[in-house]
């Protein structure tokens, strides 16, 4: 993931209104279940055999029980935000902050952590030399590069390769190379640590993730896209299918009787594969990995779920979860927020700058919009024309015309919009950083304030008599503002909202996205334990 952001200048927090402390509304009903982790990435069996499983977003390095699926945390926030985990010979750890650009290390679980390297932007893998016990480290995605990592954490880096295609998940082996894939040329290499030297071993994948070794020198390998774990022959290139598993693959790892397990960070699942029968088992998963935006068909009976590593459609009478498109086995790109048009979803990133917009009906991709600065939300307008709002230069831009190519500023001035919606009277409402609500006219471009002294809000909708619902998930409550007289009141507290955003991330961290249907019922996710729920009116 790729977060870049400019320094946003929050106004100070000035005092609400009296609030009339009322819970309207029942007690939160789960639709869809939570899970463990928030996406799930690297991968490691340490010395005593525990299975290691790290997380970014989650900000933590967790043990998973191989035979039970008990999920509970090993390194909390903010040391244990890790992309990648390796042990040493001897047993020692260490883990790649990939927001923070921090390599971290420690002897054991009860040796104080040390930062081993500093200011690598999107540090991803790493591993051990188990006869040497040397360090290395990779850059993708924020960096494409290969480093040997001082142990002692008193030299910097040295550099032994860049600008090579991203090298992801790798394995050092008993040659003393570098074995692993590089992402964006759909290969899988070794790569000489004395001198950077590449060499090709097979080209046979499309977006490889992955490659580790097991007890006997077999290499294997996973194709995010394609959902794929496979076997490589180290001569010739030719590759076997192991088992066939769904996109968005990230890592694996083997343990001591060479039994693989592989994570999926659209499902936050750990998957156990026999790399002899093939036959899998999950240990772990979920509907949902990090749920966000979210935006209610007219009917109320299908919600759409930005879920980052996935966009989703939610049965709100059933809970059924349906796959709409996945990361790294479709065009999606991180969908932070969704919502919708007449005829088509508009999908935002602000981690890619990108806006996608979706046909309602087909499921096709219409438009591709890219080099958005952080874009937290888009709206269709009455033209057809759409607005953005883009967190990272606090503007709202108006995009038109064909594949969205013309662009104006319709405001500026914004102190880090997180949430925008098209209220029923025209009017586009939005939430900032800095504690406002405010109401922007498109057709005038005027821009007016109607509450500040909110708590980093976020999500937002309109309920059926037109007062709007604003998230607090930093207070863990829900307020009820009315727009035109200001009053407010709380609508319910005490929610399972307001996880601390990590490294890396903005003040809002994820945006906890709202919905509402005609009965004024309220759709929310959890960022805490990832789960969907409704709150419905007393």
């Amino acid at each position: 993931m790729t977060l870049r952001l400019r320094t946003l200048t929050l106004a100070g927090l000035f005092s609400l209104a009296p609030l009339a402390l009322a819970t309207n509304y029942s007690a939160p009903e789960q639709i869809v279940a939570p899970s463990p982790f928030k996406g799930v990435h690297g991968l490691a069996i340490d010395k005593q055999g525990r299975l290691l499983a790290g997380s970014v977003v989650g900000n933590s390095i967790y043990q998973v029980d191989i035979d039970s699926g008990e999920v509970s945390t090993l390194i909390g926030p903010d040391d244990g935000q890790a992309d990648d985990i390796a042990i040493g010979p001897n047993g020692e750890m260490a883990w790649t902050g990939f927001y923070s650009g921090r390599l971290l290390y420690r002897e054991n679980d009860d040796a104080p952590i040390q930062v081993l390297a500093t200011d690598l932007p999107g540090i991803n893998s790493l591993d051990f030399n188990d006869e040497t016990g040397a360090l290395y480290a990779s850059q993708v995605f924020l960096g494409d590069a290969v480093w040997e990592i001082d142990r002692t954490g008193q030299q910097p880096p040295r550099q032994i390769a860049k600008d090579i295609g991203g090298f992801n998940g790798f394995e050092v082996g008993s040659d003393g190379w570098l074995y692993g894939p590089l992402w964006f040329k759909g290969q899988i290499v070794r790569i000489n640590p004395a001198d950077g030297d590449i060499k090709v071993i097979s080209s046979d994948f499309t977006i490889p993730a992955a490659a580790n070794f097991d007890s006997k020198g077999n290499l294997y390998a996973i194709d995010t896209f394609h959902g794929q774990l496979k076997q490589v022959d180290q001569n010739n290139g030719q590759t076997r299918l192991v088992a066939q598993l769904d996109s968005s693959l990230d890592n694996l790892a083997l343990d001591a009787q060479d039994r693989i397990y592989v994570s999926n960070m659209a499902n936050n699942r750990i998957t156990q594969v026999n790399p002899q029968t093939g036959d899998t088992r999950q240990i772990v998963g979920g509907d949902l990995a990090v749920p966000a935006g979210l935006a209610l068909s007219e009917d109320g009976k299908t919600l759409y779920v930005a879920d980052v590593f996935a966009l989703r459609a939610v049965d709100t009478d059933s809970g059924k979860v349906t796959d709409l498109r996945r990361a790294h086995g479709s065009d999606a790109e991180y969908p932070i927020n969704v919502s919708l048009g007449r005829e088509r979803l508009l999908v935002t990133s602000f981690s890619t700058g990108t806006l996608q917009l979706i046909s309602r009906s087909d499921n096709s991709t219409l438009a591709m919009v890219h080099h958005l600065n952080a874009p937290s939300a888009a709206v269709e307008l009455e033209d057809g024309s759409v607005l953005v709002s883009e967190m990272g230069s606090g503007k709202l831009l108006r995009l038109s015309g064909p594949e969205l190519a013309q662009r104006s500023d319709a405001a500026s001035g914004l102190q880090g919009p997180v949430q925008m919606i098209r209220g029923r009277d025209g009017m586009v409402y939005l939430t900032q950083m800095n504690g406002e609500l405010t109401r922007f006219d498109p057709e005038s471009g005027a821009l007016n304030t109607l509450a500040n002294g909110l708590q980093l809000p976020e999500g937002l909708a309109e309920l059926p008599d037109g007062r709007l619902l604003v998230a607090e998930p930093s207070a863990q409550r829900l307020l009820i503002i009315d727009p035109q007289s200001g009053a407010t009141e709380v609508a319910a507290d005490n929610l399972p909202i307001g996880l601390k955003p990590g490294p890396g991330m903005p003040p809002t961290g994820l945006p906890t996205g709202l919905a509402i249907d005609a009965q004024g019922q309220i759709f929310f996710p959890s960022d805490i334990d990832n789960g969907l729920y409704r709150l419905a009116p007393n």
